[in-house]
Formats: C-alpha cells, sequence, structure tokens
C-alpha cells in the first residue's frame, strides 16, 4: 500500500467519543470515511456533525454498521468491550474477505460496572485477540488507537502522543501506522505480533487513572529508539 490510505475508512461504532475523533481527524486528512452506527440515522447525523466541523470538502457519509462493512475493506473498529464479540459475530457475514481491521477496543472494568482505571482478563489474551478469533478467515487484524485521548481527538489541537500497533500482518500493521500519522503530532511505532495488544490495551487504564487523578489528557511517547523506527506524517 502506499503512503495515503487511497479507500474509505469505515469507523464501525463510530458515533462514541473514540470514533467520531478518529473520524474527524481522518476527514481533515482528505480520507474518505464512513460512520458505522446500529441506527443508520444516528450515523448520518454524527456524519453531518463532523462534515461541518472538517470542512467543505470534508467526503463523510454515514451508514448502519453491516453495511458500513460491506461498503470497503478497511474497518477500524471503536465499541466498548461488553458489545464487541456479539457485534463481531453479527457483522461477519458483511465484512469482505482481505479486509484489515483495526481494533481499538480495550476490555475495561467500567464497561461491566467496574472502575474504568481495571481492565479486564480476556481468554484470548486480549480484546484484539477475541477480534481476530470472531472475524472471518482471511481478515487481518491489528490494535491500535487505544491510547489516544477521545477528548484531545476531537479537538483541534496535536496530539503529541505515539500510537502503538500490533499485529500478526505486515500489511494490516502499514496500514494501521499510515493511518495514525494522519493525525497531527501523532507517531505510530510498530508494537509486534497481536499479543502484545494486551499489554497496549492495559496501558490505557493506567492512562485514564492518571487522567482522573491528575486531571489532564495523559497519552505515551516512546522514547530512546533509533529514528527509523518512528513513522510520522
Amino acid at each position: 500500500m502506499n503512503d495515503r490510505v487511497s479507500r474509505a475508512i469505515a469507523v464501525i461504532g463510530g458515533t462514541g467519543p473514540a470514533g467520531t475523533g478518529l473520524a474527524l481527524r481522518w476527514a481533515r486528512a482528505g480520507e474518505i470515511v464512513i460512520i458505522g452506527s446500529r441506527d443508520a440515522s444516528r450515523a448520518q447525523q454524527t456524519a453531518e456533525t463532523i462534515r461541518n466541523r472538517a470542512g467543505a470538502n470534508a467526503q463523510v457519509s454515514g451508514m448502519e454498521n453491516s453495511a458500513a462493512c460491506a461498503a470497503t475493506d478497511l474497518l477500524v473498529l471503536t465499541v466498548p468491550f461488553e458489545g464487541q464479540a456479539a457485534l463481531l459475530k453479527q457483522l461477519k457475514p458483511s465484512i469482505r474477505a482481505g479486509s484489515v481491521l483495526i481494533d481499538a477496543t480495550v476490555p475495561l472494568a467500567a464497561s461491566v460496572g467496574g472502575r474504568a482505571s481495571r481492565t479486564l482478563s480476556v481468554w484470548q489474551g486480549s480484546a484484539a485477540q477475541q477480534t481476530a478469533e470472531l472475524v472471518p478467515k482471511g481478515v487481518s487484524v491489528a490494535a491500535a488507537f487505544h491510547n489516544a485521548s477521545a477528548e484531545l481527538l476531537n479537538g483541534d489541537e496535536h496530539l503529541e502522543c505515539d500510537v502503538v500497533v500490533c499485529s500478526d500482518d505486515a500489511n494490516a500493521t502499514q496500514v494501521a501506522m499510515e493511518l495514525a500519522v494522519k493525525i497531527p503530532g501523532v507517531r505510530a511505532i510498530d508494537g509486534g505480533k497481536l499479543e502484545n495488544a494486551r499489554i497496549v490495551e492495559q496501558i490505557t487504564a493506567l492512562l485514564i487513572g492518571l487522567n482522573i487523578r491528575h486531571k489532564g489528557h495523559a497519552g505515551i511517547r516512546i522514547t530512546g529508539l533509533p529514528d527509523i523506527a518512528y513513522k510520522t506524517g
């Protein structure tokens, strides 16, 4: 794949804070974005809001989740953990063969009535590994965007954070890294195999705790690597 993401990006569960923030940033970068939701009208309303913020040339549409999956082979999953498995089972027939799915799901205890600053144990090892088990054979899964603040994504400032991408597929890693650096201030780093996603997911809970304690919007920066390890926009 070249340096520009050239196909539409379907943000599944795109009406929540993380989904709208990512969609806004990619729309501003000139990408074609599809907002997916259980409710097509809500997806369309969210798309209109993003278009109004992103500028007259923004290409953003809204669809029901299954239609969004069928419309492109580049999917970004931004749903709460408690609904992840059921949604993927529902969408499985609509996901194209050969698709790349980028999963930003974090198994936070808050999803099931616990504390947001604690993660749940996932039998497969991580939320991303659970996704890999549930999608159709031949779909490549990457884990990314867990540690980017949804509030900052929905703003106008540079994020000044790193996005660690984990995947067992080199192409999926490359695609996710290219999407990450569309966001001003973000650097992307190859974090290795998909099994490492459990570590990245757990960092999110730590950051939430820091944000609550210090009333901020913490991200992460990885230092000390050679320049070639960091992909920038």
